[in-house]
């Protein structure tokens, strides 16, 4: 920008910060204009890329809404989670993030120095994924009309020439590889709410996953993906199971848990399976190539834990199976309702 950033007056967000005055232009100015650095003030984002003249690239594109409680949690905060979430969503399918765009609502006397603080998460974990925040919006409530920060994000992507993923292209044999520890962030959160007293402090998985995911795909063949938020791992295998028609089993030994989720599990009843992640996913590849794709991912920060936890099956199409410690089998279904709420 040529003219002056604008500074804000207030040390709380309120109903003229979303009246379309000279309150919210000191708002957006002063807190996110600051922060994002876009190219202009523009009602649109104007984008160009050299990937996108490639023969047979293809554009992704996704959104998502964050209501995380709390705002802030070990390891990540709202913002930090609104990035890395869409751009994970992108990765997983085989694009390479490069453009999101990030709406707020924000409640009436909201600190300021909050917003900034979820606003500089955003910018720094926008910075780690490479892609850049280039358009958005704020709206304000009235107090008690939301809680605190909602955040909507949606995100652009370029799938590259002949990179083409998706569940249904899963076939028996295929092994099923997992980057990391499972239910970081649903453990973290809910020890965050401090509503059990828990002593524990349980950091969040959150962390963008697109080079790990550039990195596989360049390396090997990857079949399908998914990142295990909402749902855990249980669900995103279940998603998979369905769309491919085959079944999946996995081996309750080989799953990556800290010793603390599993404890906090144990105390609350919750099962690990369905606990969410926001830095996990699970991609399938061929079994001849499970052990180039592990070396791969070991290789980078994201993938360091990465470990097979299982196979698709010709057997019991569509479904998931454990084989427990006990060495038996359980079904693992899709989850019902939600073990957290608020988690993302």
């Amino acid at each position: 920008m040529n003219q002056p950033i604008r500074r804000m007056k207030s040390d709380t967000v309120t109903l003229a910060h979303g009246g379309g005055g000279k309150a919210m232009r000191d708002l957006i100015e002063d807190v996110f204009v600051s922060a994002f650095e876009p190219d202009g003030m523009e009602d649109q984002a104007r984008l160009t890329d050299a990937a996108l003249a490639e023969p047979g690239a293809r554009l992704a594109f996704t959104t998502d809404g964050f209501v995380v409680s709390p705002l802030e949690f070990p390891g990540g905060d709202i913002g930090k989670i609104a990035v890395c979430g869409t751009v994970n969503d992108l990765a997983v399918g085989g694009a390479r993030p490069l453009w999101l765009s990030a709406a707020f609502i924000i409640e009436e006397g909201t600190d300021v120095a909050l917003l900034r603080r979820v606003v500089a998460s955003m910018r720094a974990a926008a910075a780690e994924a490479g892609v850049r925040i280039v358009t958005g919006d704020t709206k304000v409530v009235e107090r008690g009309s939301a809680d605190g920060i909602f955040i909507t994000t949606s995100g652009v992507g370029v799938i590259p020439p002949g990179r083409d993923l998706a569940a249904e292209k899963v076939r028996p044999g295929d092994v099923a590889i997992v980057n990391g520890v499972l239910g970081d962030h649903g453990a973290a959160i809910l020890a965050a709410r401090g509503d059990m007293a828990l002593s524990v402090e349980i950091p969040s998985d959150c962390r963008p996953l697109n080079a790990l995911m550039e990195a596989a795909c360049d390396a090997v063949t990857v079949r399908a993906a998914r990142d295990a938020t909402r749902g855990g791992l249980a669900s995103a295998l279940n998603e998979i199971a369905e769309a491919a028609g085959c079944g999946i089993e996995i081996d309750e030994i080989a799953l990556p848990l800290r010793t603390e989720v599993k404890g906090v599990c144990e105390i609350l009843g919750l099962d690990p399976l369905y606990l969410a992640n926001e830095g996990t996913l699970v991609l399938f590849v061929p079994e001849a190539q499970a052990d180039a794709a592990l070396a791969v991912m070991r290789a980078t920060e994201a993938g360091a834990g990465a470990v097979a936890v299982g196979r698709a099956t010709q057997t019991h199409p569509g479904r998931v199976v454990m084989q427990t410690v006990f060495g038996g089998g359980r079904i693992v279904d899709m989850l019902v309702g939600e073990q957290l709420p608020r988690i993302c």
